[in-house]
């Protein structure tokens, strides 16, 4: 366990004798979750109870636009909704128990987006994509729902995008920090090529855990993906916030894949693709995976990115 040690000068009957305290390190790691367009956090606090249970301070909150503020629905802007990210990473580290320095932040859909970019304006630890949506730039004070119409953004996801030409990907190529990344096997709205466009953007990253969700869909809209992708983010979190309490216990060792969990209904606005985008035939550097094997501590391991080939 991190330890926190103090200098003390005791008294005596003959003076002064030197002395030092220590004790357990008070602060806690916090872990900001950012639902999907279309969600709420309701979505999410059973996993921050989860997580919380881990040793962390966990902050859930409802973008504009959503819950008690769906009136804004139609016009609340990327820009209005990365102030409120902004906002509530500014009160989760103000928490007293809270070590600034060990914060998280776990994005699903535009939440994923909105977490790439609050990396170029906050600093954060550790970062968890669940199906990271991609945007242009173009629009940015637009309303959110504006974009569907005004953007082709089925076909912008079908493509790799190079990191320099988007905000949230130029932010990740920035990004040191230990990176989870998750995709869903028959995702309609978020492809995997926008997923790997992600992948490819955290070229800085200390480490890089890549897990495809076998048989899940965009919204996770069954149990088992549920459960699977709960148990897989848990797992790796937990290595995170241990790792930040004690230093490192669990040895890196190649990485597969894994699969499956569920997320926000409509999560990103977009209507689902009528086509594949071929991405299973795509070489990719997770491994489909059903087993509580892949799963384990071990296997989740956060290992070093590897050395891409020049393109």
């Amino acid at each position: 366990m991190a330890t926190h040690e103090e200098s003390i000068q005791i008294h005596t009957e003959g003076g002064m004798i030197a002395g030092t305290v220590i004790s357990p390190a008070t602060k806690l790691p916090g872990v900001l979750f950012v639902h999907g367009w279309g969600g709420s956090q309701q979505q999410y606090l059973a996993r921050a109870r989860e997580v919380a249970g881990l040793g962390a301070v966990c902050m859930t909150f409802d973008l504009t636009g959503h819950a008690g503020t769906s009136a804004q629905y139609e016009t609340v802007s990327r820009m209005r909704n990365l102030a409120d990210v902004l906002s509530a990473y500014d009160m989760l580290v103000r928490h007293p128990e809270v070590d600034r320095n060990a914060i998280a932040v776990v994005g699903s859909s535009y939440g994923g987006y909105l977490s790439a970019v609050l990396c170029e304006l906050r600093p954060v630890r550790w970062l968890a994509f669940r199906a990271p949506a991609l945007y242009m730039d173009e629009g940015w004070e637009s309303p959110k729902r504006q974009l569907h119409r005004d953007q082709d953004l089925v076909a912008y996801r079908r493509k790799v995008v190079a990191a320099d030409t988007n905000r949230a990907l130029r932010a990740c190529t920035n990004f040191k920090g230990d990176v989870l990344v998750v995709e869903s096997q028959h995702d309609n709205i978020v492809p995997h090529t926008a997923v790997l466009s992600y992948v490819d953007a955290c070229i800085q990253a200390s480490s890089i855990t890549y897990r495809v969700l076998k048989g899940a869909d965009h919204g996770l809209n069954s149990e088992d993906s549920q459960r699977a992708y709960t148990k897989l983010l848990l797992g790796w979190l937990r290595e995170m916030v241990t790792e930040a309490r004690t230093g490192p216990a669990v040895p890196a060792r190649p990485s597969k894949a894994s699969t499956a969990q569920k997320t926000p209904h409509h999560d990103d606005g977009l209507e689902p693709e009528r086509k594949g985008n071929g991405g299973e035939d795509m070489a990719r550097e997770a491994v489909l995976a059903g087993g509580d094997d892949e799963n384990d501590p071990q296997v989740i391991a956060a290992r070093p990115r590897p050395e891409r080939a020049a393109e």
